[in-house]
């Protein structure tokens, strides 16, 4: 592992603990493969509020739409076996379709332009509203024409993979979970994952969801343990992150080792739709979001369950796979992976800390905020872990001495061009003054804020 791999693992850790805490999430756990092998691996928080169980890298979550990716390796690589074709209409494998949708091709399905409807005419099999749709439910919404012409935009749709499920169990003649555990689970080693909630042992650890706080006043625990039934290639699997993330990573063109060729990974990553949203620019190819962040181009999925929220992305030129889950409706994962691949770019551009500099490490705080002094090659930012870009604006220091420094660079309503220097008691470093700002431990901060600020003063004052 190169070195400045192992000092972001390290940083990556830390940020992410802090960030849990503060946005109040139930829990999360990530895990980070790099050339197919975990690094990384660390879990923050509850698995279920109402018990305090505490989560860890072992809990099984529900990774929702990531599932896609796996019903898409297994229609590759019935492809590499030549039972199938991606322009084959959906219609020459399972019948009694709407005459529209039977003429969808399957390459259509796992790219999303077939134009079907995205969850039927009731949804609320994703809001506890009611079970997944069952086989003949499926087939009869399958039976009405498409929601929009195929192949004219890309329009997500469960029931398209729900299809493709179909398709899967008609070519190989067995159910689709048995067939994607033995073809695709246990030739990859996923030994912590099961196609659905129905072969998941219970004596298996399992994360709990939660609801978002509000309009409850609490956050309400939600089992999670649902089958999935007919959507259960769109949404059924159930892994933990180290799994997700050797699952993901192993789909890039350039890994070692893979289930699929490199032909077929091609295909499925190549940016064959672009979404059309506001937020961020992003791609589709069959069953792999893609985009750019953080100068990185990635690949990967994203996971909705009630009470999950899932991120994974695949970063090629770095050999990085990495998976965030969380517990919650309203889970941050799609911004803390985005985060970690700031992280990582920090210090691919930046470098190892020198033995100059490893030593500037650690977190401080103010009345205002944490900072994190975070070394870098012969410098050190000053990082805030509460953004998701802690990099963002960052403060950089040249040290000139053991305990001396200087802010060489910094944003306008920053301290330019101020010195910075550490104070030392006998246990070591007690502080550090930033231009003007003192930056102290959290355990002093914390004493002298319950000194100043006592608990109770405003009800005795008024």
């Amino acid at each position: 592992m190169e070195p400045w791999l192992g000092a972001a693992l390290g940083y990556i850790k830390d940020w992410l603990a802090y960030q849990v805490e503060v946005s109040g999430q139930p829990g999360c756990i990530i895990a980070i493969a790099h050339r197919g092998e975990i690094v990384l691996e660390a879990a923050f928080g509850h698995a279920n509020l109402d018990s305090g169980e505490k989560l860890t890298p072992r809990h099984r979550f529900r990774i929702a739409s990531h599932t896609k990716a796996f019903t898409a390796a297994g229609i590759m690589r019935l492809r590499e076996q030549k039972r199938l074709k991606l322009d084959d209409p959906v219609g020459d494998y399972v019948k009694d379709l709407h005459p529209e949708v039977a003429t969808a091709t399957l390459g259509q399905l796992l790219s999303h332009t077939a134009g079907l409807v995205r969850d039927g005419k009731d949804s609320g099999q994703f809001t506890d509203g009611r079970p997944y749709l069952d086989w003949n439910e499926l087939l009869a919404e399958l039976r009405l024409p498409p929601a929009i012409e195929p192949n004219s935009r890309f329009k997500y749709s469960n029931h398209g993979y729900g299809l493709l499920g179909l398709v899967i169990e008609q070519i190989t003649g067995e159910p689709y979970p048995s067939w994607l555990q033995r073809e695709i689970m246990t030739p990859l080693g996923l030994r912590e994952s099961a196609p659905d909630m129905t072969l998941l042992a219970k004596t298996v650890p399992f994360a709990r969801g939660h609801s978002r706080i509000v309009p409850l006043g609490r956050r309400a625990v939600i089992p999670g343990d649902n089958p999935t039934h007919a959507i259960m290639a769109a949404a059924g699997v159930v892994a933990t992150a180290a799994d997700t993330a050797r699952f993901f990573a192993q789909l890039a063109p350039n890994a070692k080792k893979s289930l699929l060729s490199v032909a077929s990974r091609r295909e499925m990553v190549r940016r064959q739709w672009r979404v059309p949203q506001d937020v961020e620019e992003a791609y589709y190819g069959l069953a792999l979001m893609s985009g750019t962040t953080a100068g990185f181009d990635w690949f990967g999925h994203g996971g909705g369950f009630q009470g999950y929220i899932s991120r994974t992305s695949v970063i090629p030129s770095r050999e990085i796979g990495i998976t965030v889950l969380t517990n919650a409706i309203d889970g941050w994962a799609p911004g803390w992976a985005n985060g970690v691949k700031f992280i990582l770019q920090a210090f691919a551009t930046h470098g190892a800390p020198s033995r100059k500099t490893r030593d500037w490490t650690g977190r401080w705080w103010t009345l205002w905020s944490a900072f994190d002094l975070v070394p870098f090659g012969e410098q050190v930012m000053v990082a805030n872990p509460s953004f998701i870009n802690p990099f963002l604006d960052a403060p950089r220091i040249e040290v000139t001495g053991r305990d001396e420094g200087r802010i060489t660079h910094a944003a306008g309503y920053s301290s330019h061009g101020e010195p910075v220097r550490r104070v030392r008691s006998k246990s070591g470093v007690s502080e550090v003054w930033l231009g003007g700002a003192r930056l102290r431990p959290e355990r002093v901060l914390k004493a002298e804020m319950e000194r100043k600020y006592p608990k109770g003063r405003r009800k005795k004052e008024s």
